[in-house]
């Protein structure tokens, strides 16, 4: 059997017309931008050799990342007070958030499973076949690096309206390679919308398998709660490309 490669991107992506794109809206979504084989590895990958943890934070309360570990040892009280400060948060208009994640990037410098295929994906971020491709289409040639996550939005999971300027930190473009299971229909959630001053959705994504979204930061952005009818999570990977 031909072994399949973990990270290949489409070789037929019209590069010119991407580019075009992003320039004029600074946030574009790129269908099939991996082979339809990798793409279901990874998504494989997802689904059953990832340890699930939790990012959350309600108003000043966090950001906090708990591992898959950490969960299992919390009381069913720490778990509901959990929820109470993002629910809490949110009735307040603070900012909060809620989603499975593991912390790729922590991971990796930490060595907590070395070798495995969460190392190797985030080693192929950081190759050079996708970073030029990224720099092709976003016209940024500073981009050095990619830090990533791979995330979940179960059912009651959200990301609230925030606009990642934390430009200190040497974030330049965001991305999200979803992966998301069968055909997402819009009332499961989970899109990935942008807003303007007035809070008027300018411009939203659909999670779907096999897409990437890019998009320049600081934008005003979020991530729609996933209701509990939602048979599925959205699956991903996130995280910024860098200058540094």
């Amino acid at each position: 059997m031909t072994p399949v490669a973990l990270f290949e991107i489409n070789p037929e992506l019209d590069r010119r017309a991407l580019a075009n794109k992003f320039s004029a809206d600074g946030r574009l979504q790129i269908r099939n931008i991996l082979s339809n084989q990798t793409a279901r590895v990874i998504q494989e990958i997802l689904i059953k050799q990832t340890p699930w943890g939790i990012g959350w934070q309600g108003g000043s309360n966090g950001p906090h990342g708990v591992r898959a570990e950490e969960i299992a040892a919390l009381t069913n009280a720490q778990r509901h007070n959990i929820g109470e400060t993002v629910n809490q948060a949110m009735i307040k208009g603070d900012y909060a958030f809620m989603f499975g994640q593991y912390r790729m990037l922590d991971a990796y410098l930490g060595q907590w499973n070395s070798g495995g295929p969460h190392d190797l994906l985030l080693e192929h971020l950081n190759a050079e076949p996708f970073l030029s491709l990224i720099r092709e289409i976003t016209g940024d040639d500073s981009l050095v690096k990619a830090d990533g996550q791979a995330t979940l939005y179960a059912p009651g999971h959200f990301l609230g309206v925030h606009d990642d300027s934390h430009v200190a930190e040497g974030w330049k473009i965001a991305y999200v390679l979803n992966l998301a299971i069968g055909d997402w229909r819009p009332e499961w959630g989970g899109y990935l919308n942008f807003l303007d001053d007035d809070g008027d959705v300018i411009a939203g994504f659909r999670p779907r398998f096999n897409a990437l979204n890019l998009f320049r930061v600081p934008q005003r952005h979020e991530v729609t709660f996933v209701p509990p009818f939602a048979p599925s999570g959205r699956l991903a990977i996130t995280g910024w490309l860098r200058d540094r």
